[in-house]
């Protein structure tokens, strides 16, 4: 347990680092903004020189009486560390970065691909950075939205006030940048090891079924299905594998029943044998 809370502090850090190292590097020295409380503390910095880290830290205290009434005291720690991290990592990166001269959307992708990779490895862990970050788990929570997209939505306003600071122009690259950021952190979030999941109708589905067990060694469950037409029963098989696996799964189906029909889906963050550790027996799916 000593060594996983340390594992997930670890990545609290580095995202947190990776996170303020796109603010600093890449958005404050091209003059866009961000979304959320990072945005209003930009907006603090470009009116009144404030220090972004110290605005977001002033800003995020009455967060974490609320992120310990939704999340518990464990998410409230990671939420406190990774606050403190981000705020410091600010500090630390201050001044890095010059101006990309002539292409501003240059910069707000990198800023995008920072913030969204940062803030993805602080949410995989189950932590925050507070602000909006606590709000879009709300939502996450109570109404279903992903993050990335529930952060996009509260980020428009933040970024609307900003317009009438930094410009029409470097807003809209603003927005790019954050839309960017939603995409990666969806995509952290989710999972970085995409992986492919197959279901098969066939009549001869346990033959299929024995083919994909004895030479791709893979688990296949067997779920009982009927034929909303001709009312038949009939075995399904569903099997999940790598992307690299499924030529030869499609060649196998084909070689046992050249008119089965197989449907293919992409899944991620697939936890389990033979993805997350090795197989040690064979099992169903």
């Amino acid at each position: 347990m000593i060594q996983k809370h340390a594992k997930n502090i670890a990545a609290i850090f580095v995202g947190s680092f990776i996170f303020a190292f796109g603010i600093n590097y890449f958005a404050i020295s091209n003059q866009l903004s961000e979304g959320g409380f990072t945005g209003i503390a930009l907006i603090f910095y470009y009116l009144f020189g404030w220090s972004p880290g110290v605005v977001i830290l002033s800003l995020n205290i009455p967060l974490f009486f609320i992120g310990y009434k939704v999340f518990g005291k464990r998410t409230l720690i990671y939420t406190i560390i990774g606050t403190v991290a981000v705020s410091l990592g600010l500090e630390i990166t201050k001044g890095w970065g010059e101006p990309i001269p002539g292409d501003p959307l240059l910069a707000a992708l990198y800023t995008g691909v920072c913030v969204g990779l940062g803030l993805g490895l602080i949410f995989r862990t189950g932590g925050t950075t507070g602000g909006v970050d606590i709000i879009a788990r709300l939502a996450n929570k109570y109404f279903d939205w992903s993050i990335g997209r529930a952060m996009f939505l509260f980020d428009l306003g933040v970024i609307s006030a900003s317009a009438f600071i930094i410009g029409r122009e470097k807003a809209m690259y603003t927005v790019v940048a954050v839309f960017i950021g939603a995409r990666v952190i969806d995509f952290v979030v989710e999972g970085l090891d995409a992986a492919k999941a197959a279901t098969i109708i066939s009549n001869s589905a346990v033959g299929i079924s024995n083919k994909i067990t004895s030479e791709m060694d893979r688990g296949v469950t067997l779920l009982k299905g009927r034929g909303g037409y001709t009312g038949t029963d009939r075995e399904v098989l569903y099997v999940v594998l790598s992307r690299n696996e499924l030529p030869r799964l499609k060649q196998l189906v084909h070689s046992v029943d050249p008119y089965a029909f197989v449907v293919v889906h992409d899944v991620r963050d697939v936890l389990g044998e033979g993805f997350t550790f090795d197989k040690t027996e064979q099992t169903d799916g």
